[in-house]
């Protein structure tokens, strides 16, 4: 079934005519209204029966106040389409406001199932729409209002598209390896590529970009239970979700782990910095520490041992509540490229401030263990002692 969602109050031409697209592949097809102005629907489903599943029902959504309104919708959108068991593809379209009422629903979908928001706003920051998943947002050009000979071109693409996911479906190959989630950055590249090489032969090895996006992925492969377990190489969203750094994962970075069990080996990557954009978006009171800039677009800082303090007393944090198994490793010889000897980013009391943080406020367990190395995180041997604690935890019983 091809779902075709957004607020039909305003957009019911257009949402409808994505419609009449899609029913030319032959596909069955559900409209759904997101609309909470309370004018009649011509959708399948109403407002009011996906208002029915916000946990503080009907009225919680229809309130006379628009943004409120629109958030509740939203909710309840999310937690409609997961009550949904024939979802082939959702497409919707619309403004801030539109997209807004519909890709959490579509974040909410597994990975794999074909999502396409039509937006305004897709040729600006996506971020915040789009999330760890795999949304299509494509840009509308003109406003998603009437059918024009712009609209008309781009509406019937964005459905086509979506058509052509769902018929064209790649086939279920059955998975030969299990998958295991990986943290890299270039700063700790040849520590992950030597795990990788090490377990690739056994192991469907999936690594992540740790540029907070990629931190929300994995995570979300996590708590969908489509990981075997995970070598967190690379913590550094961490410290850009405390300082103020554009590639935070977000507070609840770590939390998949402890609701999923899965078995996690973690180390310190990439602690030694906070990212920014251009030099000159550093913000005023970081522009006198150290800075260093890896190119044009990305400026990074270095941790100070304050802030280290901090970092390792929220990873600390996070690995008390894990309840699987779980290694973290703690590279003295240091944390990324920028931190060795010579290196512009080398401060052996920083890191000492970030390791003995974590091992005060660590609680170790059976099964939650903290080890101390003198290595660096990119030696051959560190990536030795992941792959070798890896082997060792996906043996223990959870």
């Amino acid at each position: 079934m091809a779902y075709i969602a957004g607020t039909f109050d305003t957009k019911g031409r257009e949402l409808m005519y994505m419609r009449d697209c899609l029913s030319r592949f032959d596909l069955r097809t559900r409209t759904v209204d997101l609309s909470t102005s309370g004018a009649e629907s011509p959708a399948d489903v109403s407002p009011r029966e996906v208002a029915r599943h916000h946990p503080a029902g009907v009225e919680a959504v229809f309130t006379n106040d628009r943004g409120t309104a629109v958030s509740a919708m939203a909710e309840a959108f999310e937690r409609y389409i997961q009550t949904c068991s024939d979802v082939a593809g959702l497409v919707s379209a619309g403004g801030s406001g539109g997209t807004a009422l519909a890709t959490p629903a579509m974040r909410a979908l597994p990975i794999g199932v074909p999502k396409l928001m039509l937006s305004t706003v897709a040729s600006g920051d996506t971020r915040p729409y789009v999330g760890p998943s795999d949304i299509c947002m494509m840009y509308s050009v003109t406003d998603v209002q009437g059918i024009n000979g712009i609209s008309q071109l781009v509406l019937a693409n964005a459905a086509n598209a979506l058509g052509g996911m769902i018929s064209h479906a790649p086939r279920a190959v059955a998975a030969t390896k299990p998958a295991i989630g990986l943290t890299m950055f270039g700063v700790t590249t040849p520590c992950v590529q030597a795990v990788t090489a090490a377990l690739e032969k056994d192991y469907d090895c999936l690594v992540f970009h740790a540029t907070g996006t990629g931190g929300q992925s994995m995570e979300k492969l996590a708590d969908s239970r489509l990981l075997a377990g995970v070598i967190d190489a690379t913590t550094t969203e961490v410290a850009d979700e405390l300082l103020g750094g554009v590639f935070s994962a977000g507070p609840g970075r770590l939390d998949a782990i402890a609701r999923s069990r899965v078995p996690y080996v973690g180390s310190c990557g990439a602690l030694d910095m906070v990212n920014f954009g251009a030099l000159d978006s550093v913000p005023p009171h970081y522009r006198h520490r150290n800075l260093y800039q890896h190119n044009a677009n990305v400026t990074l800082m270095r941790t100070s041992i304050e802030d280290n303090v901090a970092i390792g007393k929220f990873i600390a944090g996070k690995l008390n509540r894990m309840t699987g198994p779980v290694r973290f490793f703690l590279p003295e010889g240091g944390v990324s490229m920028l931190d060795a000897p010579g290196a512009q980013f080398w401060n052996p009391e920083a890191d000492k401030a970030l390791f003995d943080a974590i091992e005060a406020h660590f609680q170790a367990a059976p099964m939650r263990q903290l080890v101390r190395t003198p290595l660096h995180i990119n030696d051959p041997k560190f990536a030795d002692l992941l792959v070798q604690a890896f082997t060792e935890l996906s043996a223990t019983p959870s």
